[in-house]
């Protein structure tokens, strides 16, 4: 029977993973696909590198969060296999609330969906006295948190963009000298984790210079690669705007010209009401020219901005490939955490706290991630991608480089946030930024709803399986 047990909850854990990658990986993916810098496949196999790499490498600080820091396992000491009956319940609940939500193109907390489910069957099989309050008190602080941090970033840094870049006499040229700065920032980031905690757990021991002068090096390297590359892309030519517009031709402006200047000649040359009229002819004539003249410089603008968007949409895929990393090596705790605790359990008989995550689980978690993606994934990238503001490659950046630096820094904290609520912070960050008409409040209602509503749904479903697996397996 301990067999069976050991099967079903390891397929219920890649069940969980697969979930989360249809979920959560669409979220992170979400802006890179709705802003047209990845496509569908693209964001896949991108994904599929990261999202893997994240979790197997820097997945284990998350994981043992989740498997030990909500309830008091101590008191299933006398039966751990209760407690082995209650992770299975939690991941079964969590996965079809989540497999629910990924079909109708909700994009709800995995987060939310497990802490619910361990925290429900904890409270009715081992009491109230079973859960760490203190500690899910500090998990539902960071899912205020980290959607205000999220949002504040992603507010701030498209907020730098538009006044540095877009605000610019010549936006092109501002982006070109920019960009490497830009790459800079971004590689620090994702190489301090690389360096200080994904080396580590390859067992590599690496003074603090060495790991200082190795993450300096990725960091130096990526800007001078995108240094090279936006050296690349024609400069725009600093030209005084002619009065021609594409859409009418020369013609046109010559002859509203001429036309203008005869009336003129008619207006000098007469008196009384007809001058006025004449007058009224000749502002008339002025004004067409000068709409003429407008279109002309908001397509040589548009021209420009379409350049400038070209670079973002290669900085909008290393930001995804930092959010991918970053969504992996939190994320892939809420099916690996429960897992490693029941599996634990089943092979030594005893339930040990500080018991090491199994490698083989982390790698079970990315790959049922992965999957995930790239099978329902397509459902709420729609949402998150599409529904909430009109995304470019620059916003995308924005809100991905905001999101991407929350989860990574929670990561490192071992906070099991949202991302989910992080990413969609960021994202309401750079539509605020825009202002309020830029948002859709009503799919913003929406999400926020199905937050609320995820924690008790996740709760009580773990609490109706429990029973039927303890008969099952007891």
């Amino acid at each position: 029977m301990d067999t069976a047990l050991l099967i079903v909850i390891l397929l219920t854990g890649f069940y969980m993973a697969w979930n989360i990658g249809a979920n959560d990986v669409a979220n992170a993916m979400g802006t890179s696909v709705g802003s047209g810098a990845l496509t569908l496949r693209g964001a896949v196999i991108l994904a599929s590198i990261l999202e893997f790499s994240g979790a197997f490498f820097f997945g284990s600080h998350v994981s043992k969060t989740m498997q030990s820091g909500i309830i008091n396992a101590d008191l299933f000491a006398n039966d751990p296999r209760i407690l082995v009956y209650g992770m299975l319940a939690a991941l079964a609940a969590a996965g079809l609330w989540l497999q629910i939500a990924s079909y109708y193109g909700w994009p709800v907390s995995t987060t939310h969906s497990i802490v619910g489910a361990i925290v429900g069957f904890g409270a009715v099989v081992g009491g109230l006295e079973a859960i760490y309050w203190k500690k899910v008190a500090f998990i539902i602080s960071s899912w205020i948190l980290s959607p205000i941090l999220g949002g504040i970033l992603g507010y701030y840094i498209f907020s730098m963009l538009r006044k540095k870049i877009f605000y610019a006499l010549n936006p092109l040229e501002a982006a070109r000298r920019l960009t490497p700065y830009i790459v800079f920032v971004v590689v620090s980031v994702l190489a301090l984790v690389l360096v200080f905690e994904g080396l580590r757990n390859l067992h590599f021991d690496l003074s603090l210079m060495q790991k200082g002068f190795l993450t300096l090096g990725m960091a130096l390297l990526g800007a001078g690669i995108s240094y090279l590359l936006v050296r690349r892309i024609a400069p725009q030519r600093q030209t005084v705007l002619a009065p021609v517009s594409s859409s009418y031709g020369e013609d046109v402006t010559h002859s509203l010209e001429r036309a203008r200047k005869h009336l003129q000649k008619v207006s000098t040359s007469t008196s009384g009401e007809l001058q006025y009229h004449v007058g009224l002819l000749v502002e008339e004539v002025k004004g067409i020219e000068q709409t003429i003249q407008q279109k002309s410089e908001v397509n040589i603008n548009r021209s420009e901005y379409l350049k400038v968007e070209k670079i973002f949409g290669y900085l909008q895929i290393m930001s995804a490939c930092m959010m991918a990393f970053a969504h992996g090596a939190n994320d892939v705790a809420n099916a690996i955490g429960p897992l490693s605790a029941a599996v634990a359990i089943l092979t030594t008989g005893i339930y040990a706290v500080d018991a090491p995550v199994p490698t083989w689980a982390l790698a079970l978690g990315g790959v049922g991630i992965v999957i995930g993606l790239a099978t329902w994934g397509w459902r709420v990238i729609e949402t998150i991608g599409k529904k909430i503001t009109e995304l470019t490659p620059s916003r995308g950046f924005a809100a991905e480089f905001g999101a991407a630096t929350t989860i990574v820094l929670a990561s490192r904290l071992g906070m099991p946030i949202s991302t989910t609520h992080t990413l969609v912070g960021a994202v309401l960050g750079v539509g605020f930024a825009r202002g309020l008409e830029a948002v859709n409040l009503t799919t913003t209602r929406d999400i926020i709803i199905s937050w609320l509503v995820t924690v008790p749904l996740g709760a009580i479903i773990a609490i109706v399986l429990f029973y039927p697996i303890r008969a099952i397996f007891g």
